[in-house]
């Protein structure tokens, strides 16, 4: 495993710079990920941890080593893109094992790790299948032992869930859980739009927006604790409720958020808020009502099990105290 350190990084494309200059700390044996909007610049770090784009300013270190101007195979990594990137005339035996043959590694030891990481993955019945008869889950799951094998010191993944439909994200998530609970000695980089894989799978999270570090933390701290308007309105699905104006002046702030858990339904008249339902989202364990009162958005109310509210019904509802955030004019988080 290794320890990560990235200071000051740049990256400039011609003119137009996408990394602003980032300081980050990805500790040994971790299971880091960087999530964010399309276009924060989250892929392009990976890509300069990785040694595929050339730093334009700033160090990058393993274990306290300046590996700028090392060559990726140099580096230790192993790298995981969405797109599979499988050699179609191969088997799936040949896949994982081509980075070691090319290595000139010794077949026997070959053998052995492809079939160990086969095991683990479970996909020691597929060996002999060329991937074109392989399921997209299965796909990504050779693509995965073919990384392992490689025995590298940082795992790198790029979006891999991203071209499975549901089902399959939620099984090949499983896995990369699996495998990081079976890897301790491997530091682990996930690439990710979804806040969802974000916080089921990290040991601490890195929201990047517009090429800067906008947070850190684990999933319960950027939960429960958003530093900004920004990651209280990524993290969390639903959102967070958000309001200005009028609404966010009644608690001495720019922006009150609450999120929808936290927002009760009042029917005694004490309500801090009324208005009417505009639509409702019945999940079984869950459901959600939309809520307008006269903000720009409707408030979201989560509520547990099944709770049908006819569209048109006039509700009161009132925000948990202990659970109201409160942001400035600078939508930084207040005290």
């Amino acid at each position: 495993m290794a320890q990560i350190n990235l200071k000051g990084l740049r990256k400039s494309f011609g003119s137009v710079e996408v990394i602003h200059g980032i300081d980050l700390e990805i500790r040994k044996g971790e299971f880091m990920v960087f999530v964010g909007p399309s276009g924060c610049g989250k892929s392009t770090l990976l890509r300069l941890i990785a040694g595929l784009e050339e730093i334009s300013e700033g160090d990058l270190e393993f274990d306290e080593k300046r590996v700028n101007n090392d060559v990726p195979a140099k580096r230790g990594i192993a790298m995981v893109f969405q797109s599979y990137a499988l050699y179609p005339h191969m088997s799936v035996y040949d896949n994982m094992a081509f980075g070691m043959k090319l290595a000139k590694s010794n077949p026997g030891e070959i053998k052995e790790r492809v079939h160990n990481a086969a095991k683990m993955l479970q996909i020691d019945h597929l060996m002999d299948r060329k991937p074109k008869q392989l399921s997209g889950g299965q796909r990504q799951r050779v693509a995965i032992g073919r990384a392992i094998v490689r025995d590298p010191r940082v795992f790198l993944f790029d979006e891999p869930l991203s071209n499975l439909d549901a089902a399959l994200r939620v099984a090949t998530r499983l896995e990369i859980a699996k495998l990081h609970q079976n890897m301790k000695n491997v530091t682990m980089i996930y690439v990710t739009h979804d806040q969802v894989e974000a916080m089921t799978l990290a040991d601490r999270i890195c929201v990047l927006r517009d090429g800067l570090v906008e947070q850190v933390g684990t999933p319960d701290e950027l939960y429960e604790k958003p530093a900004s308007v920004f990651v209280a309105g990524f993290i969390g699905s639903p959102k967070m409720n958000l309001l200005q104006g009028a609404f966010s002046h009644d608690f001495d702030c720019t922006t009150v958020g609450i999120r929808p858990e936290h927002i009760e339904i009042q029917t005694d008249g004490a309500a801090k808020w009324r208005g009417k339902v505009v639509h409702t989202e019945n999940l079984g364990s869950d459901s959600f009502i939309f809520v307008d009162i006269g903000h720009s958005e409707p408030v979201i109310v989560r509520q547990i099990g099944s709770h049908r509210i006819p569209v048109g019904t006039e509700i009161g509802i009132s925000p948990i105290d202990q659970h109201i955030h409160r942001f400035d004019e600078n939508d930084q988080i207040i005290g």
